[in-house]
């Protein structure tokens, strides 16, 4: 068999280094041919491996390599680091969850309750049943039902509650500390002035060692609450840990909470009244809870504020009184078929501009928000526009006064009020536009139309004077030939009558 030898001439010395070797003036090979100027390699190049450099990998002490870790884990740990980011910034703009601590020594609350057999009894804190069980307890237990829960075989779980049927009183006051502050401030941060929260009591949850609460849909939609408050009160247990879940179209996030019920201060958790809620196993002792449906009232007229939907289950805390309320059937029995309206007369630290003027409702004071929740009353449905000079802007519409038109609209009506330096501008000519002209095309452009146009009827008091009736006054800042001036609007309450 033929072998393929080597000239002596071209083989390395045996002292001779691998890279001296490739160092070598003599090639081991025929030599590569150069690159053709487009790019390819010459066509005789037959082997592959002639036309690649061979590089080896040379490891280093850990010393030069350091502690750097690959590019691979690098990128994961950014993709992690931007995903807790993500994560956190989401959670701050939608709090749903609340927790606290109410600064009550355990051993002044008592729960008052009356058995199956008509007694009383007190059931005083803290309770270490691991320690002694008071009397009390076992007979709260046994006045206990099976909690049922829809899909759930309530002799799994081993869920009690108190009957509702049966008096329950903890010597616990919420008006007492400042928790509805509290909710109000981390959940419900817009919630007008005019609107505050109040509580009712739900009932009471009884959980043993091995036993849990499943979940619970959000009770918003059956009684229309805002939020639901959870107190641990101070019985010793382990485990029991409150998981709550954000409502799918918020993105279901999920929050577990451990509470531990300890001796000293009552633990309590709000959230809100779509989120869904369990109790995770009680690994040992007994967790007892008082929940609270928490609802929103308001002083007067309110609408639903920053997307928590308060309109529908709304109460009110006054009504206008009777003899208020008599003064309007004649009025409207005499504007049947029309749309009336009112000028405000408080003013309103707002910006026509940006705001419509319907967003002033849940701000109504005084006799405003008595005309306003005196007309739902007589079931009509009142809407707020901004007003100036004689128009009215829609609904849907801001104060926006933009650059004026190139030529004025000969037909358009005169003007008075706000928008003319006279008591009655005569109507525009052919000799050229009228000193409030401008302006009222700059108006007209912004979706304002003349209350005429808009068949709305302003009712106004021709008894009294009109510089002792009191309106309401908002501005808006626009410019004029090159000057910075302010426009006075008003807002004006519309209702139709049928």
């Amino acid at each position: 068999m033929n072998t393929f030898s080597r000239p002596e001439s071209i083989l390395p010395h045996p002292s001779q280094s691998k890279l001296s070797m490739y160092a070598s003036s003599t090639p081991l090979y025929s030599p590569v041919r150069p690159i053709i100027s487009d790019g390819s390699r010459s066509p005789n190049l037959a082997s592959p491996n002639l036309a690649t450099f061979e590089v080896e990998h040379v490891s280093r002490p850990p010393s030069a390599m350091g502690n750097r870790p690959p590019l691979e884990s690098t990128l994961d740990a950014e993709f992690i680091y931007r995903d807790h980011v993500s994560k956190l910034i989401s959670a701050k703009s939608r709090p749903f969850s609340v927790s606290g601590r109410i600064p009550l020594d355990p051993s002044h609350l008592v729960l008052f309750f009356r058995s199956k057999t008509g007694i009383t009894h007190s059931l005083d804190f803290p309770i270490d049943i691991d320690y002694s069980t008071p009397p009390a307890l076992d007979v709260l237990i046994a006045a206990c039902k099976r909690t049922s829960i829809p899909g759930y075989d309530s002799s799994t779980y081993e869920a009690f509650h108190y009957p509702s049927n049966l008096p329950l009183t903890p010597s616990l006051e919420i008006a007492n500390h400042p928790i509805l502050d509290a909710i109000r401030n981390m959940l419900f941060p817009t919630l007008p002035i005019g609107h505050y929260l109040t509580v009712r009591r739900e009932r009471l949850d009884v959980l043993l060692a091995g036993s849990r609460m499943p979940t619970q849909q959000g009770q918003r939609r059956t009684d229309n609450r805002i939020a639901t408050l959870s107190i641990t009160l101070p019985v010793r247990f382990r485990g029991g840990a409150l998981v709550i879940r954000d409502s799918p179209e918020h993105g279901g996030a999920i929050e577990r909470l451990d509470t531990a019920a300890p001796t000293s201060d009552l633990e309590w958790t709000a959230f809100l009244g779509e989120c869904e809620h369990e109790v995770e196993p009680v690994t040992k002792g007994c967790r007892m809870s008082l929940s609270y449906a928490v609802f929103s009232k308001s002083f007067g007229a309110g609408t639903g504020v920053g997307g928590i939907g308060l309109g529908a289950g709304m109460e009110l805390l006054f009504t206008p009184n009777q003899p208020f309320l008599d003064l309007f059937p004649p009025v409207l029995q005499m504007s049947r078929g029309r749309k009336i309206a009112f000028l405000l007369a408080h003013d309103y630290d707002v910006d026509p501009s940006v705001l419509l003027a319907e967003s002033l409702v849940p701000f109504l004071k005084g006799g405003d928000a008595m005309l306003y929740h005196a007309l739902k009353l007589f079931k009509l449905a009142p809407v707020l526009h901004w007003t100036a000079g004689g128009y009215i802007w829609p609904i849907d519409r801001p104060v926006e006064i933009f650059d004026a038109p190139a030529s004025p609209r000969m037909s358009s009506p005169p003007m008075h009020g706000a928008f003319s330096n006279s008591p009655r501008m005569p109507r525009p000519s052919s000799a050229g536009p009228g000193p409030g002209d401008a302006l009222r095309l700059r108006v007209e452009s912004s979706g304002a139309v003349p209350l005429a146009d808009a068949d709305v009827h302003l009712l106004t008091d021709w008894r009294a004077p009109p510089e002792n009736t009191s309106v309401g006054k908002a501005r808006v800042h626009f410019v004029s030939e090159g000057m910075l001036e302010r426009l006075v609007v008003n807002v004006m309450l519309v209702a139709f009558v049928l």
